[in-house]
């Protein structure tokens, strides 16, 4: 005789997965990629039997972790579209996958498309991945915010570079400072940084009190790029709004 497998089972079922998930994507982001399932079950406080029957090996897992990842960097994606102008949607998404790539390393060769893993539901997130990538370049180059001459494989691999700055600096925003400088190449000719474009807060060429500073710069939301309103007097804004402000405060908190 069939079991009838309940709602409260499927429910135990689906949050068991999404604990392994969650445990395997920080367990891969501090160990690497060769912890033992029987350590990311630990973690997750389940046991060993619960993992293999959500994942049967341990590739299927790290498809899934990668899969996850790249579906929240791609709804991140299209909040900026719907939310930001072009110029500021886009370059907040890179800072999106450079930080995210930052902090689960393995995450970076999935970006960059890595051969070595045809399974299906992974490529099909790559592929949604690349899709708003070029979709938010496309509309930050027709507004003129991104040079002409450059394409979707352009930034992935800038992204690449942006990570490993990141990865060679223990002083942060030394790191962060070189991320900066190195997207500004994707702007074209005789532009400059918006001041606050960056979330290390540290100001562009154009910021007020920088050197060679211009007093045609924007000021823009330190966490998501959004184009501010100056203020004549008192002190800068810094955050669109109180969405922005927390999460500031969350990653101070968390870093």
């Amino acid at each position: 005789m069939t079991a009838v497998i309940g709602g409260g089972d499927r429910a135990d079922a689906r949050r068991n997965r999404a604990r392994v998930l969650a445990a395997a994507g920080e367990a891969f982001a501090e160990r690497g990629l060769d912890v033992p399932l029987g350590d990311i079950a630990r973690r997750a406080g389940v046991g060993a039997g619960t993992v293999y029957r959500h994942f049967p090996s341990k590739q299927a897992l790290l498809e899934a972790v990668f899969a996850r990842q790249l579906t929240d960097l791609v709804a991140s994606g299209e909040r900026r579209m719907a939310r930001f102008a072009p110029t500021a949607a886009f370059f907040g998404f890179v800072l999106d996958v450079v930080e995210t790539s930052h902090r689960r390393g393995p995450l970076c060769d999935v970006v960059a498309v890595d051969a070595s893993w045809p399974r299906p539901v992974l490529t099909a997130a790559v592929l949604r991945f690349r899709q708003v990538l070029a979709a938010l370049l496309e509309a930050a180059q027709r507004v003129g915010g991104v040079r002409a001459d450059v394409g979707p494989d352009d930034v992935a691999a800038l992204t690449l570079g942006c990570v490993a700055m990141l990865d060679a600096h223990s002083d942060r925003p030394a790191g962060r400072r070189l991320v900066r400088l190195t997207l500004d190449g994707l702007r074209p000719p005789g532009s400059v940084t918006e001041v606050r474009g960056f979330r290390d807060g540290t100001a562009g060429p154009g910021a007020p009190g920088a050197h060679g500073a211009r007093g045609d710069a924007v000021a823009c939301c330190e966490e998501c790029g959004a184009t501010l309103a100056v203020r004549p007097t008192g002190r800068p804004v810094r955050y669109c709004g109180a969405t922005c402000r927390q999460r500031a405060r969350r990653r101070r908190l968390a870093s």
